[in-house]
């Protein structure tokens, strides 16, 4: 019985259930408004396609999202569950130092391309390398840039342009197929250099960055050795993989050398494109 019916009378029991009936409805509206500031704000501040790429990573297999910490063999199969950001983990450090202790003093890596140790490299295939004016600069790695080719199309973020770690920092069309790269860090866009797939992004981090979530060192090595694991099952037993095998030189386009039946699926694998 409603307030509006002729019967209607107000004793304690309606008092009760209408007091509990509209708390719970505030209570709803108030949430939905939340949500929908909370969006809002996402969305001006740019964080709708970081919040977005952690809802692909939850989609993706566990095998596809090996620890940083799995790779060197720390942590023998843990999965990663932070979307490739260890800042927000808690047994990161830990593991980080184990790592630290047995870490010889390498300067450059090569693994039939190029892993330069004089930079940090995210899961995405895109490399950082912090500058002396405090500047951060990005641009694809060389695994990636030899996967891609020479790319029909290259979209870049305009100066001014806030990046976050994990949302997108440009687009790729490469033999007909759209990709996104991730930006493997936050900051401001001060400049845009260079074209096609060696483009780099030159970024204000606003302060001192915090890195931890990039990978260096050994790190780099054994996360280049599993890349090209699954780069060699994807090419199978063509001549290039062959040569993979045999501890050879990538070609300058690797794109060109792969099943076009998987060249997307790879390219998507490659550069964390679900």
């Amino acid at each position: 019985m409603f307030p509006w019916s002729p019967e209607f009378a107000w004793d304690a029991y309606h008092v009760a259930f209408f007091g509990a009936l509209y708390s719970v409805l505030a209570t709803v509206a108030g949430s939905l408004a939340l949500v929908a500031w909370r969006a809002r704000r996402d969305a001006r501040e740019g964080r709708a396609a970081a919040i977005a790429w952690h809802g692909d990573f939850a989609d993706m297999p566990a095998s596809a999202r090996p620890c940083r910490h799995q790779l060197t063999g720390e942590a023998r199969g843990r999965a990663c569950e932070n979307g490739f950001d260890c800042r927000g983990c808690a047994a990161h450090e830990r593991f980080e130092e184990l790592r630290r202790r047995a870490e010889p003093a390498e300067t450059v890596e090569h693994f039939g391309f190029d892993l330069p140790l004089d930079r940090l490299y995210h899961r995405g295939h895109t490399w950082v390398r912090p500058e002396p004016d405090g500047t951060l600069t990005v641009g694809l790695d060389d695994l990636a840039r030899r996967l891609v080719g020479a790319p029909e199309r290259v979209e870049l973020p305009a100066v001014g342009t806030r990046l976050e770690v994990n949302a997108p920092a440009g687009r790729l069309t490469t033999r007909g197929h759209d990709v996104r790269v991730l930006s493997p860090v936050e900051g401001t866009v001060v400049d845009v250099r260079g074209d096609g797939n060696g483009f780099t992004l030159h970024l204000d981090p606003g302060g001192p960055p915090d890195l931890r979530h990039l990978l260096s060192g050994t790190e780099v090595r054994a996360w280049a050795l599993r890349e090209l694991e699954r780069l060699q099952r994807a090419l199978g037993t063509s001549e290039l993989g062959a040569a993979l095998a045999d501890g050879g030189e990538l070609v300058e386009d690797v794109g060109a050398a792969l099943p076009r039946d998987r060249y997307d699926a790879l390219l998507g694998e490659m550069l964390l494109e679900p």
